[in-house]
């Protein structure tokens, strides 16, 4: 089994600030430079996970791609990068508070680029799935890279799924325009609050109109566990206690357990506990890869 998983690479630089932020002064921070991006962190949990997966992205011709490569390779993804002349790698600026919780200021650089060429007939050809970030379509520059690739997988008989990402640059753009763009894909990763932006509410119950455009919906609903939700039924599971130090990539390794599960055939209970159980792997440390 191979897992194409499109989306973005990136270099983070996590900031753990002691105190809020003092506008126009100064604050104290543990900061740390991490691989990160929505597609790289599935990528590597799906890798330390024991899947065979395979990367497709861009990254800059300078030495955060080559280390963004490096990384991920220790991990044992598989990295089909295009090499971008005239953008840099990505670079996002990870604010995480006392909480746990994270916010972001995120250059694309040359992710944004992403061309549907970029994934290669060989690539499509030796895989069983494609897993896509939803930030390639919620960026108006690579939406188009984006539903080719995905056309391309259903044509090669392909699963799909695609996490959201973003509630708010859902509704910016509307939700009735991301819903075409992911009409036909077998499974729709949202969290609560993108489950909102789609459907106008948190309540794990409300996946069910969604269905109409997805096969299934996996929600996340944070302390409270996570939902599946198809044409058969809904099945819930609650959270794996861990300790939050750094919510980022929590949603990116849920997906990485929950596909693993799906993908070997298990039934919806068992794939939402191996999403959780990743989900609490990754708020427990800094930064949104796995522990080598």
């Amino acid at each position: 089994m191979t897992v194409i998983v499109v989306g973005d690479a990136a270099m983070d630089v996590v900031a753990r600030h002691h105190s809020p932020i003092a506008h126009a002064g100064d604050s104290r921070a543990d900061i740390a430079l991490a691989v990160g991006g929505a597609g790289a962190n599935t990528a590597a949990w799906l890798a330390s996970l024991g899947v065979d997966t395979v990367l497709v992205g861009r990254v800059g011709d300078d030495m955060a791609g080559r280390q963004v490569r490096a990384e991920l390779e220790v991990f044992g993804v598989r990295c089909a990068f295009a090499t971008d002349p005239a953008a840099p790698t990505c670079c996002v600026v990870v604010l995480v508070d006392g909480d746990g919780q994270r916010s972001m200021l995120a250059d694309r650089g040359a992710n944004a680029r992403l061309a549907g060429s970029d994934l290669s007939v060989h690539v499509l050809e030796t895989a069983s799935h494609l897993h896509l970030s939803g930030y390639v379509l919620l960026d108006p520059k690579s939406r188009d890279a984006g539903l080719e690739m995905l056309a391309a997988a259903r044509g090669a008989g392909l699963t799909t799924s695609v996490d959201p990402q973003a509630a708010l640059h859902i509704v910016n753009q509307g939700p009735e325009t991301f819903l075409a763009m992911v009409a036909g894909v077998d499974l729709l990763l949202p969290n609560s609050e993108e489950l909102e932006a789609l459907t106008g509410s948190r309540d794990p119950a409300a996946a069910a109109k969604l269905l109409d455009h997805v096969g299934a919906v996996a929600v996340t609903t944070g302390p409270a566990g996570a939902s599946w939700v198809d044409r058969i039924g809904r099945w819930d599971v609650p959270a794996v206690a861990a300790d939050c130090v750094d919510s980022t990539g929590a949603g990116d390794a849920f997906d990485a357990g929950l596909l693993a599960a799906w993908l070997n055939g298990q039934p919806p209970l068992e794939v939402l506990r191996a999403g959780v159980t990743a989900g609490s792997r990754a708020v427990s440390r800094v930064g949104g890869q796995p522990p080598v």
